[in-house]
């Protein structure tokens, strides 16, 4: 279950159909288009200066957990989940780091390096490294965000759900992540509340390994 990211109702199976790459005849008015839901997304991140979300996570195994997210920018994240699931992941702005409280193991990485780089990081301009997914619902938006240069980064297709009263028109539905080790894990989400007050001790964590060698408070 070890990856950050869940189901949908439009359900996986839905998700999945969505997010399959295909080629359509590339038109100007296409590609214009394609840009303009680009800086959409763009503005979306810049504008969510905080939110929290219920998520249910489901793995390439079928796994499915559930939890609350929290987001606040720059780069903070936390995954908190469901009540007798023994894992935190929390990024604190910098990297992200998951703790497994059963085994007492703690890993860290650069959020740069991990395809939720793309959600949490508002100074990223995905016309760079995005590109929207045609899908057969015109109130879907789904972007797939990918660095050419890094493929060991992984992939992330962000699903939205086009809503004038969401930041930027948009509504955050879920994702889809592809790791290096092509492990899929999708997550959708409800209960979407922006704005919201979230302190930052949110994003600290308690250290389970011996000798005190805590790291996140």
């Amino acid at each position: 279950m070890k990856r950050i990211l869940a189901p949908s109702t439009l359900t996986l199976a839905s998700l999945m159909i969505a997010v399959v790459p295909f080629a359509l005849p590339t038109t100007s008015a296409m590609a214009q288009a394609d840009q303009s839901d680009l800086s959409k997304v763009n503005a979306y991140i810049r504008a969510v200066t905080t939110m929290t979300a219920d998520f249910a996570q489901t793995d390439r195994n079928g796994q499915t957990l559930t939890g609350q997210l929290t987001i606040k920018q720059p780069g903070k994240i936390r995954f908190q989940y469901q009540k007798g699931v023994p894992l935190l992941i929390v990024g604190d702005g910098k990297a992200l780091t998951m703790i497994d409280y059963e085994v007492r193991q703690v890993q860290r990485w650069p959020i740069g390096n991990s395809p939720l780089g793309a959600l949490i990081d508002p100074n990223k301009d995905l016309s760079k490294f995005g590109k929207v997914i045609p899908t057969s619902d015109p109130t879907i938006l789904s972007v797939q965000a990918r660095d050419p240069k890094r493929p060991e980064y992984g992939t992330i297709t962000m699903i939205f759900k086009r809503d004038a009263a969401s930041p930027a028109g948009l509504q955050l539905y879920g994702w889809v992540a592809l790791d290096s080790q092509n492990n899929r894990t999708a997550v959708k989400l409800s209960n979407q509340r922006y704005g919201v007050p979230v302190a930052d001790s949110a994003f600290r964590w308690t250290d389970p390994r011996p000798k005190g060698r805590a790291a996140g408070g």
